[in-house]
């Protein structure tokens, strides 16, 4: 069941996340090209019409209800794209006043990306944050999901700094961008811990800390 989502723009202190444009596709090869050093378990666009083509794909997505993108902006420049997957309602049953039909029961975060040069800044954990304030908070989701490849060691250690909870590896879980049948650790969020993430996340980003 698709859903309607509208046009969501999430804004903090130094990160504002909107829906990428095909006017980006500069600004986002830009981001992509300072290094790739990181992006071996990554699909990161190389090039501006490459760039065009993953806004495309991206904004195609969107328009079928399987992903909503962001383009990442950090102290006024892109450096980056992220999205949210898996926005659909359960299907509860029938009669249920669970049931809903505007916004998603749970919610996947990932197809993340940054610039070299927001990598190990406070980019990463301030867009997460703002994605999981919007899933818990304007969704009211019950279950927020991360997940990377089993092999990206420097992935798994920045959602686990976010204080997610590790729920193990799916063997055989998708293709890998080299393309390997890749292992995915996953990771979770429910409802009942988002405040005590939440704090742990204020804390950790007014101390300056990644």
């Amino acid at each position: 069941m698709a859903i309607k989502l509208g046009n969501i723009v999430l804004t903090g202190r130094d990160v504002v996340l909107r829906p990428p444009v095909r006017g980006d596709a500069e600004a986002l090869a830009k981001a992509a090209s300072e290094s790739r050093e990181e992006y071996g378990y990554t699909p990161v666009p190389e090039g501006p019409d490459r760039a065009r083509v993953y806004i495309d794909h991206a904004l195609r997505m969107r328009k079928e209800g399987l992903r909503y993108p962001f383009a990442i902006i950090y102290l006024g420049r892109i450096v980056g794209s992220t999205s949210f997957w898996d926005v659909q309602p359960w299907n509860w049953p029938a009669g249920s006043p669970m049931q809903r039909q505007d916004r998603p029961d749970v919610c996947e975060i990932g197809s993340t990306w940054l610039a070299a040069s927001a990598q190990r800044t406070r980019c990463n954990t301030e867009a997460k944050f703002l994605l999981l304030s919007h899933a818990f908070e304007t969704w009211a989701v019950h279950r927020v999901m991360l997940r990377t490849d089993a092999r990206n060691s420097r992935s798994r250690a920045a959602i686990e700094r976010l204080g997610v909870k590790f729920e193990g590896i799916h063997r055989a879980d998708k293709p890998a961008e080299d393309g390997s049948v890749r292992d995915s650790a996953f990771f979770s969020i429910v409802a009942a811990e988002w405040l005590g993430v939440k704090a742990k996340l204020v804390e950790k980003m007014s101390r300056g800390e990644l």
